[in-house]
């Protein structure tokens, strides 16, 4: 095999159109250099050899097998790592903006901070303000994303540099085009008329370590305007009207921090669906933020909230459990297929939930659950929603709040999963349906 091949020799090794050859360029699979004396480009053998072969490995997956290469998050039966360090032990030392430039990058900026552009978001605020009241949180984060979208002319660059640009700033976009939640005269309810640039203060509090103290950040400084405080305390306001209590906000990063990624739930599949068609990286978190609002994904934190506020109001989990079993309807916050014993994540925020003073009855409401289903020899541990739960009841937030930190938390691994993808060869997840209708030809009706 010569060193250098023509266009037509890649196409022909690969498999593919010629025009295939340069969108394998375009995105950075394949290097080309032009050719001297012709007018076309040519392509080092071994590098197109190599992708052939990846490309063979992918078609010669088992029928009616999905397989997706990542090197970002590996779960094990009792752990999770992201990049191969622990992903407990990263959420727990650092904020969830390093966290995130680790999962992209694999480095790890200290003291990383996310901005929102003035233009995207005054235009993400002037779309959810047009939503209805009753909008949930999840309806208003996929209006931000496509409002942003359409404010960012640089969205269909796919390069990572771009990519990584836009993600810096639609994830602190998608905070603050959530409007702040009110105090008691409003019922604790979010308002607002969504045009403000700046929200109410969150308070100051201490910066308690973004870096190797395992502290978290700080509350934010009372800059809850999408700037450049930490996201945890950008995010405070949004999610309760209680001032910004450091301690709280830290165990908020931390919740934000575990919960990046997940390797391929359904939401992260239907971002990496997405991004295989190269959409833009907005689109592709719209994507998941659909994926995310079945009551089997991300709205399980919602379930999870309302049954411990039910078992505070009764003063235990037994007859809360009973109803939900006599219903048939299965216990909230219990249980997770990938994990054998307690959701790591569930661990790490239980750990740090022990240690504010108002979360004790929650957390205690959410042990008595477990103990109630353990009794019944369902042998059901707690998973990430049930220690979501005890956050948000505890910390004055409504029942859909742990949705909103699930989805502004998870926009980071969505976006780690569209770089990859993009890296692939493009409509990859392309699964053959298989027919079972009535065999043609069947009368014109």
């Amino acid at each position: 095999m010569n060193d250098r091949l023509t266009t037509r020799e890649a196409a022909e090794l690969l498999g593919v159109k010629p025009s295939t050859v340069y969108a394998y360029v375009s995105r950075g699979q394949l290097s080309s250099r032009r050719d001297p004396v012709g007018r076309g480009s040519t392509f080092d053998a071994a590098e197109v050899a190599a992708l052939a072969r990846r490309n063979r490995r992918e078609a010669a997956a088992p029928s009616g097998e999905l397989s997706v290469r990542t090197a970002l998050t590996l779960i094990e039966p009792d752990r999770y790592w992201f990049r191969g360090v622990d992903a407990v032990e990263l959420a727990g030392r650092y904020a969830y903006e390093e966290v995130a430039e680790w999962l992209w990058t694999g480095r790890l900026p200290h003291g990383a901070r996310f901005t929102a552009p003035p233009e995207l978001l005054a235009a993400a605020r002037r779309a959810v303000a047009a939503l209805p009241e009753h909008s949930g949180p999840v309806d208003r984060l996929r209006v931000a994303a496509a409002a942003a979208a359409v404010a960012d002319p640089l969205r269909y660059d796919l390069s990572e540099e771009a990519v990584l640009g836009s993600a810096r700033s639609l994830i602190p976009t998608l905070v603050g085009a959530l409007p702040p939640v009110h105090g008691p005269g409003t019922g604790g309810r979010p308002e607002g008329d969504g045009g403000s640039v700046d929200g109410p203060a969150t308070g100051d509090g201490p910066d308690t370590g973004g870096g190797d103290t395992g502290g978290g950040p700080d509350t934010g400084g009372g800059d809850t305007g999408g700037g450049a405080g930490p996201l945890a305390g950008q995010l405070w306001p949004r999610l309760t009207a209680r001032p910004a209590d450091p301690a709280a906000v830290a165990v908020l990063d931390l919740a934000l921090g575990l919960l990046v990624d997940h390797d391929l739930a359904a939401s992260t599949l239907a971002v990496r669906v997405a991004a295989s068609a190269r959409a833009h990286p907005y689109a592709a978190v719209s994507a998941g933020l659909g994926a995310l609002e079945g009551p089997l994904h991300g709205a399980a934190g919602r379930l999870a909230h309302r049954m411990l506020q039910e078992v505070l109001e009764q003063g235990g989990a037994a007859p809360v459990v009973a109803d939900h079993l006599r219903a048939g309807r299965r216990v909230p916050g219990l249980g997770h297929r990938l994990y054998a014993g307690e959701d790591p994540r569930a661990t790490a925020l239980f750990a740090r939930l022990a240690e504010l003073e108002a979360a004790a009855p929650a957390l205690a409401a959410a042990r008595d659950v477990v103990a109630v289903t353990a009794r019944q020899g369902r042998g059901l541990h707690a998973n990430v929603d049930l220690a979501l739960a005890v956050l948000t009841v505890s910390c004055g937030m409504p029942a859909e709040a742990g949705e909103t930190v699930f989805a502004v938390a998870r926009t980071a691994g969505w976006i780690a999963h569209a770089l990859e993808e993009y890296g692939e060869r493009p409509l990859r997840m392309r699964p053959s349906g298989q027919y079972t209708g009535p065999r043609p030809p069947q009368p014109m009706p």
